[in-house]
């Protein structure tokens, strides 16, 4: 499951982007503009970013913390999709330009798993569906497309810039807007394997 991924644009360089896609003007929830506004290389779980809903026609964005605690406590920061009804949820999108998943490395003894990172292929920065419970945001999932299949049986639900207003106006059936990335959507690069750092493996090779 995703637990990790990357804004790396600022929130000013993701405003400045609206306009190409005819996105609705942004409003910081209550006029309270945070000052936490620069890239983030990496978000993990209880970690707080901005997360974006519809109101009245409006884009409205706000600080709110990755995973709402769970019956045992344990931090909800993934949630199944299929299957369920999410008109009447409190539907939000999470800006993201990469997330990463982890595998277990094929080389003996090291513990460190190795890191994949995916971004999308037709744009450098994207949407990521949620939902927000308890004043915290998980990320929804569903089977994994292709490109994830690899590395994970289970992928979050990327969205293209444009096609995030679907989620939040459901102007498309649930299912076909929550339906995992056709193959090549996403490029997929390997930034750690069997504990070395991307491109410190080809110092090793034979």
């Amino acid at each position: 499951m995703c637990n990790e991924y990357a804004r790396t644009k600022s929130i000013d360089e993701l405003i400045a982007e609206f306009g190409k896609f005819e996105m609705p003007l942004l409003a910081w929830e209550n006029d309270h503009t945070p000052n936490d506004l620069a890239g983030k290389a990496s978000v993990k779980i209880r970690d707080t970013a901005p997360i974006f809903r519809l109101t009245d026609g409006q884009l409205t964005a706000s600080m709110t913390p990755w995973a709402w605690p769970g019956p045992g406590g344990k931090p909800v920061f993934n949630f199944k999709s299929e299957g369920r009804d999410f008109s009447h949820n409190d539907r939000v999108l999470i800006f993201a330009d990469a997330f990463f998943e982890y595998t277990a490395p094929r080389a003996p003894k090291v513990k460190l798993k190795d890191k994949h990172e995916f971004r999308m292929a037709a744009h450098d920065w994207f949407w990521i569906a949620g939902i927000v419970k308890d004043g915290c945001f998980s990320m929804l999932t569903t089977s994994p497309g292709p490109d994830v299949a690899p590395y994970h049986d289970r992928g979050i639900i990327p969205l293209p810039p444009k096609a995030g207003l679907d989620w939040l106006t459901l102007s498309r059936p649930q299912p076909e807007i929550l339906a995992p990335p056709p193959a090549g959507a996403l490029k997929v690069e390997t930034l750690r394997k069997d504990g070395i750092e991307r491109g410190g493996w080809d110092l090793f090779a034979p």
